[in-house]
């Protein structure tokens, strides 16, 4: 089989929370074929990781074969008014790519850590856009190994969420992106990377944000507001800079993450009534 095969590959200390268990495979198809094969060849569900930035890996590693696209998907091309892009290109490598070919629209995916799959399957967002903006297309591989193309309204994007088939792995898509003035392109950028650097925690082992903004609240706030601002467990914090942050500050076990950002969860409900639910996705055995 084509591709490279890994075998008890440090998953969890790659990952950007730094910390975690080993997957006991992980495959890294290296074209849409590899992939393919790979898929027609196996019953067992793998399951599918882009960036690790969103993800927490627990501490008794990942039993199930794990697929991070590589090679082929993590290309990218210009059309007139749009990018095809492989899923495993990370966005800040794309958000780059088109400010210097002066096209517009994708600004946005410089302040999001993490891979375009990632991005479509939670319809990432920030700073006023999202996927759902710009997505002209998704093509997607099966379980069965069969792939499909689908249109942005096929996919019911919503808040950090997608509608994919279920067991689909988004392997390229097409992102709608004109021409505009590199001026204004530039300028967003800085605003953006200004905004990262003075509102959140930079340069530390954060996943990003912990949980998803209930509707009408600031997540942060409700954990500000339940008195969570620099709560500790073990190795893991709640950042001071951003509430909304979990941080690894250097010895942090999985479970201390975990169980720190399940504490808050209880803590916000019990102040406010409000549930908080988990952005960061985690995977493995406890």
């Amino acid at each position: 089989m084509s591709g490279k095969i890994i075998e008890n590959f440090p998953l969890g200390k790659r990952s950007w929370f730094a910390t975690g268990g080993n997957a006991e495979k992980l495959f890294v198809p290296e074209t849409l074929e590899n992939l393919q094969e790979y898929l027609s060849s196996t019953s067992q569900p793998p399951i599918i990781l882009g960036a690790l930035s969103n993800t927490l890996i627990r501490d008794g590693g990942i039993k199930e074969t794990v697929i991070r696209l590589g090679g082929d998907f993590r290309s990218y091309s210009f059309e007139e008014e749009s990018i095809i892009v492989g899923a495993a290109c990370l966005d800040m490598t794309l958000a780059t790519a088109a400010a210097a070919e002066q096209r517009t629209g994708l600004e946005f995916l410089s302040g999001i850590p993490g891979s375009l799959g990632g991005a479509i399957a939670m319809n990432s967002g920030a700073f006023g856009s999202e996927i759902a903006n710009i997505l002209d297309w998704v093509e997607v591989v099966l379980p069965t190994g069969e792939s499909l193309r689908l249109l942005a309204h096929e996919i019911g994007l919503s808040y950090r969420s997608s509608k994919l088939p279920e067991g689909a792995i988004v392997t390229k898509m097409r992102l709608h992106a004109p021409r505009g003035n590199p001026e204004e392109i530039s300028e967003k950028m800085k605003e953006i990377k200004l905004h990262r650097k003075t509102a959140q925690p930079t340069k530390v082992k954060t996943g990003g944000s912990t949980f998803r903004n209930p509707e009408g609240h600031s997540a942060w706030k409700l954990i500000d507001d339940a008195g969570c601002r620099g709560k500790r467990r073990g190795g893991a914090m709640i950042s001071e800079k951003h509430c909304n942050f979990l941080i690894n500050l250097g010895d942090a076990t999985a479970q201390d993450l975990e169980f720190l950002g399940d504490e808050v969860q209880d803590l916000v409900k019990k102040q406010s009534g409000i549930l908080l639910h988990w952005e960061i996705k985690r995977i493995g055995q406890r």
